[in-house]
């Protein structure tokens, strides 16, 4: 016992080091994020939608093909009805399955390979003998993706969603680095949260205030389908089989028949990032309606551009892209996101020119242009107005990828208009709202969903720190009841050495609102800096209990172990560490220290 006594104390400052390194990495200057809890929103006169039946009134587009084969076929073969897939035996044959790598900057081995109908990948690493150190193999459960950029893969493990660490990328052919894995080595751990998943599928089922836990089974509508842009079906479905007109009542939503406001509400809740997202009070992905404003769901805001740096991203900024278009400025709003997009259908490489020239002369002519008609036939492919106009330009947080500028650009060397450099309002001078609610004169976004936005920015726009702190300080007044505002009192607090006044906010917190991990991980630290180890060691093992792939927590929960001479618990909870997390060299290295057997690496 004193033996492993002197082992773990000579290492748990390593160890400390580490998890203190990945919580300033990692932890964010606000706890701000938004939980379910009760709402009290502007009321919009939109569609107005009957008694929901079962799963909110969904039925899934097999129930619409019924009546709407040829589009629901149509549809079907677009890349957004085909956004994520099983794997199966027939996708097998569709994609190279097999692949090995070798990340030098990890030193790690990667494999895909494909046995049994079945997809799988592996991260490995070998000792200087080229034995293996490790082997983590996964089975792989769905693609997603459509293949215009590349496929991704995603696998379960228990009730929880992974991103697999490699992807397909489609340009060179080859798999590669999964987007986000250029940064560290995640290994078969790194959660798929509820803002990507919506996006990506039909109709997920994401566990609220967890960190990429779903329900069983996770998706009710594996790819994006009908009832994302047209809403529940299932009173349009009452209704036609009662005998109603297609015309009468609202039981179903045209995009078409909206106002371009709210229909680019539809293609924004997907396609415009934002620089934060930030959903209302009690809200989710699942709560929006087509046909009602976004914003009563979800408020997008951006950090103002300026001239010295520019708006430059495209990837999910397709609206906002948009609005700094002539064509947009002087359309005076009537112009949309389906004035050029047809949803059900998606052209060919080869169709898309023609198809694209079509819309653009809906407004403009053939003289329009100033290129003369011989030298348009000069281009590849010839006279395609978006080749010019809308080019292709690399994702940069996406390997391998490109996305079309919808900034509709008259020439290449075309400056930003004036516009986009005063988007502020006097209410909210320091963010530009991109989704308010149509129609209404005054926006203001409610101090709630500013609190959680600056709070998002403040970890990496010291800029914001001050608004953060301010608003929080008004909540604090204001809105003393909401969970969300005690347990940013309560982080606030801790980090300024309040640990008493940090505890009690942070217990208000749990009392107000759901459990929430990071919300037990501050309390667990500020009961154990005030004395009381036994408690914040409790707090710590319900923090885990509830974000059991987190490996900052889990971290901080060995080294609450070593700190209290729990050694063998430690060496228990560093052998689970290590079972979820494999790739993290170090943590295996501390563990084989601990035991007193040499390290491989």
């Amino acid at each position: 016992m004193k033996t492993q006594q002197r082992r773990f104390q000579r290492y748990a400052v390593w160890i400390v080091c580490s998890v203190l390194t990945t919580l300033i990495l990692l932890k964010g200057f606000g706890q701000t994020r938004r939980t379910d809890s009760g709402s009290k929103q502007h009321q919009e006169t939109a569609i107005q939608f009957p008694a929901a039946a079962d799963h909110d009134g969904y039925v899934g587009s097999a129930s619409c093909s019924r009546c709407h084969l040829g589009i629901y076929k149509q549809f079907s073969r677009t890349s957004m009805g085909r956004s994520i897939s099983p794997i199966t035996p027939e996708f097998l044959q569709t994609l190279p399955a097999s692949a090995d790598l070798y990340d030098d900057k990890l030193d790690r081995h990667f494999e895909v390979h494909a046995r049994d109908g079945k997809l799988y990948q592996s991260e490995y690493q070998t000792d200087a003998g080229a034995k293996e150190i490790f082997r983590d193999t996964h089975a792989l459960d769905w693609i997603i993706g459509a293949g215009a950029n590349g496929f991704g893969a995603l696998l379960q493990h228990d009730n929880y969603l992974f991103q697999a660490p490699l992807s397909f990328y489609s340009k060179p052919g080859t798999w590669g680095p999964s987007p986000g894995y250029e940064f560290g080595d995640y290994g078969f751990n790194r959660p798929i949260l509820a803002g990507c998943i919506s996006c990506h599928s039909g109709r997920p089922r994401p566990v609220a205030a967890t960190n990429g836990r779903f329900e069983t089974p996770p998706f009710t509508e594996m790819a994006i389908g009908c009832e994302n842009c047209h809403g529940p079906g299932a009173a349009h479905i009452r209704a036609m089989n009662s005998g109603d007109s297609p015309g009468k009542g609202h039981s179903i939503v045209n995009p078409a028949s909206l106002s371009m406001d709210l229909a680019n509400n539809i293609c924004m809740s997907c396609h415009q990032t934002g620089d934060v997202r930030i959903f209302k009070e009690g809200k989710t992905y699942q709560d929006f309606r087509p046909g009602t404003p976004l914003d009563e769901v979800l408020s997008i805001l951006m950090v103002p551009p300026t001239r010295e740096a520019p708006p430059q991203a495209d990837h999910l900024e397709h609206f906002y892209s948009m609005t700094l278009s002539k064509c947009y400025r002087a359309s005076a709003g009537r112009m949309g996101c389906i004035t050029c997009h047809n949803p059900h259908v998606e052209p060919s490489r080869e169709e898309a020119p023609a198809y694209f020239n079509a819309r653009c002369l809906t407004c403009h002519t053939q003289q329009s242009c100033r290129l003369s008609l011989a030298a348009r036939e000069h281009s590849t492919p010839a006279d395609n107005c978006i080749g010019c106009h809308m080019p292709k330009r690399d994702v940069q947080v996406i390997s391998h990828s490109s996305v079309t500028s919808h900034r509709i650009l008259a020439r290449p060397d075309e400056g930003f208009p004036e516009t986009a450099f005063h988007r502020t309002t006097p209410a909210l001078p320091d963010l530009i709202h991109l989704n308010p609610i149509p129609g209404r004169k005054d926006d203001v976004v409610p101090p709630l969903t500013l609190l959680q936005a600056y709070g998002e920015l403040a970890a990496n726009k010291p800029e914001y720190v001050a608004a953060y702190l301010k608003v929080l300080a008004q909540l604090e007044q204001t809105d003393p009841d909401e969970a969300i505002v005690q347990a940013a009192l309560g982080r606030r607090d801790l980090k300024s050495g309040k640990l008493q006044e940090a505890a009690d906010h942070l217990q208000r917190a749990l009392k107000l609102g759901p459990q929430q991990a990071n919300v037990y991980g501050d309390l667990a630290e500020a009961t154990t800096r005030l004395g009381r180890p036994e408690e914040g060691l409790a707090l710590l093992q319900k923090a885990t209990a509830l974000d059991p792939f987190n490996p900052v927590l889990q971290k901080a929960l060995v080294v609450r172990l070593i700190s209290m001479k729990r050694y063998s618990n430690a060496l228990v909870a560093m052998d689970h560490y290590i079972e979820s997390f494999p790739q993290d060299s170090y943590m295996r290295k501390m563990l084989d220290l601990a035991k007193g057997e040499p390290s491989q690496k």
